[in-house]
C-alpha cells in the first residue's frame, strides 16, 4: 500500500483530533472581528480559499486568501494566517519574515522542527496529520477542519461522512475517463480546485475546476462521453441535465463536501495505480518548494 492511500484513510480520525485542538482555543487562531489574510501555496492555497469564504459567510470578519507569493504588501490586516505542511516553503517564510514586527502572524504546520516556528509569531502544530507522501491529503483537510471547527462548523456528521467516503465504492467507469472537471460553490470552490490538483499530481490526469455557475460559460464545451463532471455539493438548477445531454458522466456529491474531497483523493490514488504511477513520488514534485538561495 502506498503512503498516500494510508494517509487518505486516516482523515476522519485526524479531523476528530483537529476538532479537539480547536476546542482548546489555541493561541493565534483568528478571533471574531479581525481583518485577516490567509496564505499558502498549492494545496494550502485552496484550503485558504475555502476557509476565507467560510469565515466571511459566518460574519466573523473580512477574510482574504492569497498565494503567499502574491500577497498585496500595501494592504493592512490584523493578522496573516499561513498554512504550510512542511514549514519550509520559501514564499511562505519570506512573507512571514517580511511581516515581522508589523502584522501579527500565525502558521499552521505539521512539522515543529522547521523554520516556520521562528518565522511566525504563533504556531499551531498538527504533527499527527503529517505525511510521508509528497502528495498532500490529510494535512490539508485536517488544517481546514481545525479552522472550520473554530467557526463552529464541524461536527460528528462530518466525520461520519468521511468514513462513508472511505467505505463507499467509487462510481464505476471513472478509471477510463479522459478528462475530469470538479465544481464547487462558495467555500467548496477551493475544494474543487484541490480535487483537480490531486488528479494532476498523483495520476497526471487532465483535470480542471470551476465555480459551478461558471461552468456553463465556456468550460462545458469540453464535456463529452469520455469526460466526468463532479459537483462537490448541490448543483445549480438544470446543470446536471445539461451535462448529461453532452453524454458526459455526472456525479453530484451527497456527503459533506470535505468528505466528497476524500472520494476525489481516493480516485487520484486509484488512477495513479491503474496507470502504473507512484502517487507518493509524483513527477517533478517534492514535499516542499525551497528556492535556490533562499
Amino acid at each position: 500500500m502506498s503512503h498516500v492511500v494510508a494517509e487518505i484513510a486516516s482523515q476522519p480520525e485526524c479531523w476528530a483530533r483537529a476538532a479537539a485542538v480547536a476546542a482548546g482555543a489555541p493561541a493565534g487562531l483568528p478571533v471574531p472581528g479581525e481583518r485577516i489574510a490567509v496564505v499558502g501555496c498549492g494545496t494550502s492555497l485552496y484550503m485558504a480559499q475555502s476557509y476565507a469564504r467560510l469565515r466571511e459567510d459566518a460574519g466573523l470578519g473580512e477574510t482574504d486568501a492569497f498565494a503567499a507569493s502574491e500577497f498585496p504588501a500595501r494592504r493592512a490586516y490584523d493578522r496573516v494566517l499561513a498554512l504550510t505542511r512542511s514549514g519550509t516553503t520559501t514564499e511562505v517564510l519570506d512573507l512571514l519574515r517580511a511581516l515581522g514586527g508589523t502584522t501579527r502572524t500565525t502558521a499552521v504546520t505539521a512539522d515543529p522542527d522547521t523554520p516556520v516556528m521562528e518565522a511566525a509569531d504563533e504556531v499551531v502544530v498538527l504533527d499527527f496529520a503529517d505525511e510521508r507522501s509528497v502528495v498532500q491529503t490529510r494535512f490539508a483537510t485536517t488544517a481546514l477542519t481545525l479552522l472550520r471547527a473554530g467557526l463552529g462548523l464541524h461536527g460528528e456528521r462530518v466525520e461520519a461522512d468521511g468514513r462513508a467516503a472511505l467505505e463507499q465504492p467509487l462510481p464505476e467507469g471513472l478509471l477510463d475517463a479522459r478528462q475530469f472537471t470538479f465544481l464547487g460553490a462558495g467555500w467548496t470552490t477551493g475544494l474543487a480546485q484541490e480535487a483537480a490538483l490531486k488528479l494532476r499530481e498523483a495520476a497526471l490526469a487532465w483535470s480542471e475546476a470551476y465555480p459551478a455557475m461558471e461552468y456553463r460559460h465556456g468550460p462545458i464545451s469540453i464535456a463529452a462521453p469520455s469526460t466526468v463532471t463532479w459537483s462537490l455539493g448541490p448543483a445549480p438548477d438544470g446543470l446536471a441535465e445539461q451535462v448529461r445531454a453532452t453524454g458526459a458522466r455526472w456525479i453530484e456529491g451527497g456527503l459533506d463536501p470535505l468528505a466528497e474531497l476524500v472520494r476525489a483523493h481516493r480516485l487520484a490514488a486509484a488512477l495513479a495505480e491503474a496507470r502504473g504511477l507512484d502517487p507518493d513520488a509524483p513527477r517533478n514534485l517534492t514535499r516542499s518548494v525551497v528556492l535556490a538561495g533562499a
